[in-house]
């Protein structure tokens, strides 16, 4: 009974290993490059953008890794994106990189938008989850963009994190409700068996 219990306690607590909190991302998956999840193309989740805002990423790791993070830009959808191989690669489509791990938790890193406008861009996040060169292990996140002029801090058509696949043990929002009322039914199961 402990032990299924434990399970469900990890279960509900693993929805994946790193997760764009904002600008909201495509897809809640992270395992397969570009963006998350195998095939995954843009969506309704839209955020715009000024032409050069400085906007803050924001991102959770919810499972640890040695590593690094970086924050690289599409302005035509998201296939330019390159996985680095080694702490010296340098692509043009990278804002930021080399962003350190810290262990878990939440992260916060400021970054300066392109000032050209654009209707199909793509920020994504990437996990570097080695120190090994060459680099053989990440994890993905995409965050569907506009820049326009008169956009600015975040506008647009936010409806949350897909749902479609990855390490998400859930379906979304309130995907946690099954696993909270499963934990109490068998916390209740193995209080009546100590009582006996």
């Amino acid at each position: 009974m402990r032990i299924v219990l434990a399970l469900l306690l990890v279960s509900a607590t693993a929805s994946a290993h790193t997760t764009l909190t904002s600008p909201p991302p495509r897809t809640l998956a992270n395992k397969a490059g570009p963006c998350g999840a195998a095939g995954s193309t843009r969506g309704t989740k839209v955020t715009t953008f000024a032409p050069g805002e400085v906007i803050t990423v924001e991102w959770d790791e919810t499972v640890d890794h040695p590593g690094h993070y970086r924050i690289a830009f599409d302005d035509d959808g998201d296939d330019v994106f390159v996985n680095p191989n080694n702490p010296n690669d340098n692509f043009a489509f990278t804002l930021l990189d080399q962003i350190p791990d810290k262990s878990g938790g939440h992260y916060t890193q400021q970054i300066t938008l392109p000032t050209t406008p654009c209707t199909n861009c793509t920020l994504q996040l990437i996990q570097i989850m080695t120190t090994v060169v060459p680099y053989n292990s990440f994890y993905f996140q995409c965050a569907d963009i506009t820049i326009a002029e008169g956009g600015g801090s975040g506008s647009g058509s936010d409806t949350g994190p897909g749902t479609d696949g990855g390490c998400s043990t859930g379906s979304g929002a309130g995907a946690g409700a099954p696993f909270a009322a499963a934990i109490v039914f068998l916390a209740g199961l193995v209080a009546r068996r100590k009582r006996r």
